[in-house]
């Protein structure tokens, strides 16, 4: 399992599911949407503290960003 694909296509599926866009979720969470973009396509390795700093700006758990979804 690779998890900079997972956590990419949890950020994309949450994110989505709030209707933001990638802009929107840079602007909440202090990250460039550049960051958001690489993230979300699996080539960024997010540490620790942007997981938390993520998942607050999205309103989850930073569990739910590292939650298997199957897919791979």
């Amino acid at each position: 399992m690779d998890m900079r694909r997972l956590v990419g296509r949890n950020v994309r599926r949450i994110r989505t599911a709030q209707g933001l866009t990638q802009e929107q979720l840079a602007e909440r969470s202090g990250f460039s949407q550049f960051y958001i973009s690489s993230l979300e396509t699996g080539r960024r390795n997010p540490t620790i503290v942007s997981l938390f700093e993520l998942a607050q700006a999205l309103g989850v758990s930073h569990m739910d960003l590292v939650a298997p979804d199957g897919a791979d």
